[in-house]
């Protein structure tokens, strides 16, 4: 999976937050039972391989990632939005 940050913003510019980024990610995925296989954080994208039960939808674990790890975020750094 790879996603953008809203309009490409340069959120992720410092190795402190992408490193709190790829936490978040950690532990989202371990909650929901999504594996991360490799995981690269950029300062406008992030890159996920992740592996998950053929239970779970795709679309669910996705929403998962990316939702979960948004709101987190945004919510320790309120001043990024």
């Amino acid at each position: 999976l790879i996603w953008v940050t809203k309009y490409r913003h340069q959120t992720f510019s410092t190795k402190e937050l992408a490193d709190e980024m790829k936490d978040i990610l950690q532990m989202v995925a371990k909650n929901n039972e999504i594996v991360i296989e490799k995981m690269e954080v950029m300062p406008d994208h992030v890159h996920v391989l992740i592996s998950f039960p053929p239970s779970k939808a795709p679309t669910s674990a996705i929403k998962a990632l990316k939702g979960r790890s948004a709101f987190i975020f945004l919510k320790r750094h309120p001043e990024i939005r």
